[in-house]
């Protein structure tokens, strides 16, 4: 055992990868946890923490957070985001391919890993463009890709040209043994909408997107997944028939898992009435019924991540008239309170939440990480469910200040997050 050796003491320690839920001890030399509960014979420790009060759990891997880098600087940056990132818990960060310069080639995914290695606040995992520009047309090169780093690639919001790029597309990731992820939307069925076809945008007057548009996308997908054998994992879901669509494709054994953006699993389509544009996301907020819906697909594991689905932008894009102003929430500090949330509402335990937010979301992109394992990199998260905090000012680190929760207050706080046993968050 080598570099600075330092014991976590008296936390209750939640590592639901290991089944350990329990006030133990955890021990970390250099970069890798080293034991949880007893002290190894001769560990001498050059550093305690007192975690007395608090969880101790993996840090969190988060599926989806756009950091704006490169090309959007005046939204956000990797330094800007990755602060945010340590002081939510997230040590692991998937950014998705539609960056100004879009991620599909290895040059492009080595500058983000090494932008994000010199800020040294979490670790970035670049995912490949699934089509050379996020055209639609042309396949990206995938092989390429994986060499330089890539576990998995996807289009984001881009549609694909048709089915037969997509089932090649799936056939040449299988190949390359690459996770294909999907934000399914079937484009001419959303029609410039931008929210759910309910009541209260049909009140406002605006344009909106059927739940449809979700479930023939994941149809498509789900009947190409299983004829080219691809690894396909759904991005953000929003409706009650999704959910059942891949309970059922799971059940058959077809390779596909899926996640929910935590938002999604509080708000409804009542939060754009007043117009509200920090409301406005894609995919839409739908009814209540197919919030309870996601819920349940969360607690019975159909959902087995949720994300931030982190969209930070400037001020200006927020102001225009409703359907003219860009989606997204800036989320990433608010993933853990609100995922404390359901605890507090009865729909998952602690121990599941977290495993929904570290373990889980790990074992979709094949990544070692969200585990206190010894041999595992020494990727932790301190937190205290008691700490109340109001999303505003100097407690926001996000330079997206875009969300619906501004102002309100939280229950839940990170205190401590270290990153390959280096404190990068400390409150």
């Amino acid at each position: 055992m080598s570099g600075e050796r330092l014991a976590i003491m008296g936390g209750r320690v939640i590592d639901p990868a290991n089944g350990v839920d329990a006030l133990v001890s955890v021990y970390i030399a250099g970069d890798l946890i080293v034991a949880v509960g007893d002290k190894p014979e001769g560990f001498a420790t050059d550093q305690e923490i007192d975690a007395e009060g608090q969880i101790v759990c993996p840090g969190f891997v988060d599926l989806c957070a756009r950091l704006r880098e490169p090309g959007q600087e005046y939204k956000a940056t990797i330094a800007s985001e990755t602060a945010a990132a340590a002081a939510a818990g997230v040590t692991t960060l998937c950014c998705p391919p539609d960056t100004r310069r879009v991620i599909d080639t290895p040059a492009l995914v080595n500058l983000l890993r090494e932008r994000a290695d010199s800020v040294g606040k979490a670790r970035v995992i670049p995912i490949g463009a699934l089509t050379r520009g996020l055209q639609g047309k042309e396949l990206s090169s995938m092989m390429a890709l994986k060499a330089a780093g890539c576990v998995a690639v996807g289009n984001a919001y881009a549609p694909v040209e048709n089915l037969l790029v997509l089932r090649r597309a799936l056939e040449y990731a299988a190949n390359c043994g690459l996770l294909v992820i999907v934000r399914p939307e079937e484009p001419a069925l959303r029609n410039r909408g931008c929210v759910h076809d309910g009541a209260v945008g049909s009140r406002l007057g605006l344009p909106v997107i059927p739940v449809s548009a979700e479930t023939v996308a994941v149809a498509q997908t789900l009947v190409l997944a299983g004829q080219t054998g691809a690894k396909v994992h759904f991005g953000q879901l929003s409706s009650a028939r999704a959910v059942a669509m891949i309970a059922e494709a799971q059940s058959q054994g077809v390779a596909v898992s899926a996640d929910v953006a935590v938002h999604q699993l509080h708000l409804t389509e009542s939060a754009v009435d007043g117009f509200d544009a920090n409301a406005h996301v894609s995919p839409p907020f739908r009814s209540q019924a197919d919030r309870d819906c996601l819920r349940e697909g969360l607690a019975k594991g159909v959902l087995g991540a949720i994300c931030s689905d982190h969209q930070p932008h400037d001020p200006n894009a927020k102001l225009d008239a409703f359907p003219a102003t860009e989606p997204g929430i800036s989320s990433l500090e608010t993933m853990l309170p609100l995922s404390l949330q359901l605890v507090e509402a009865g729909v998952l335990d602690l121990s599941s939440v977290i495993a929904r937010l570290a373990h889980g979301p790990a074992v979709i992109m094949g990544l070692g990480a969200g585990t206190l394992s010894p041999g595992a990199r020494a990727d932790v998260c301190l937190f205290d469910t008691r700490l109340e905090w109001v999303v505003a000012g100097t407690d926001w680190l996000s330079r997206g200040i875009n969300t619906p929760f501004y102002g309100s207050k939280f229950k839940g706080r990170v205190t401590r997050t270290l990153l390959s046993g280096r404190t990068v968050h400390c409150r």
